[in-house]
């Protein structure tokens, strides 16, 4: 039985799954990784050392549409980047974005880890990334769909979401938590594995 309220209650969840969070990732980190300076190469080449080649305090990133619409926003508190692991780590990340909609979608963590193309994101300490609600046509309003744990790794080019330790999803009423996480984007699989739990309560309704 707790296999068909997992199911159904995924079934629910799974159309407001995190296809945003993949383009807030991509869309935050590979500009901010393009506002960054470019080194020039050295004449002579040296050992590699983990040292950064470059950093930023205090920084904010935006990015506007064609019509000057707000549609991403990077902050953190320090960013340093690192040639030989060729890897931007970021302090006290804090990211929006507005899709076609204006939908917004936030995420938040103590640090952050993304690599030289931004195709891996990866969320570290207090992760949370939450959708907020929108009206839909007939003036009803979603719930908010969120993803919280202590570590949230994104694969962007290959939309998937992963996570090697215990995460917590919560739409509505509706919450699950597991040991470990793995969502597919592409074929809208859910992998929740190790002490899974599951809530579903019936959504509130008004008597006329």
């Amino acid at each position: 039985m707790s296999g068909q309220w997992l199911r159904a209650g995924w079934e629910r969840t799974s159309l407001y799954l995190p296809v945003i969070l993949m383009g807030l990732l991509a869309l935050g980190t590979y500009w901010l990784v393009k506002s960054a300076p470019v080194r020039l190469p050295d004449q002579t080449p040296a050992a590699a050392r983990h040292e950064a080649d470059y950093f930023m305090r205090q920084f904010s990133v935006k990015t506007f549409d064609a019509a000057g619409k707000l549609k991403s926003e990077v902050n953190g508190r320090n960013a340093n980047h690192y040639p030989d692991t060729r890897t931007l780590e970021i302090e006290a990340i804090q990211m929006r974005s507005f899709d076609t909609a204006g939908r917004l979608t936030t995420a938040s963590a103590q640090h952050a880890l993304t690599n030289a193309d931004a195709s891996e994101v990866q969320l570290l300490g207090q992760a949370r990334v939450l959708r907020q609600p929108v009206l839909g046509a007939a003036g009803s309003s979603e719930s908010p769909l969120e993803f919280s744990g202590e570590f949230l790794h994104a694969f962007v080019s290959a939309q998937r979401l992963e996570s090697n330790q215990p995460v917590q999803l919560r739409r509505g009423t509706d919450q699950f938590s597991a040991d470990h996480m793995r969502f597919d984007n592409h074929s809208g699989v859910l992998e929740l594995t190790g002490h899974v739990k599951v809530s579903l309560l019936p959504s509130k309704t008004r008597i006329p």
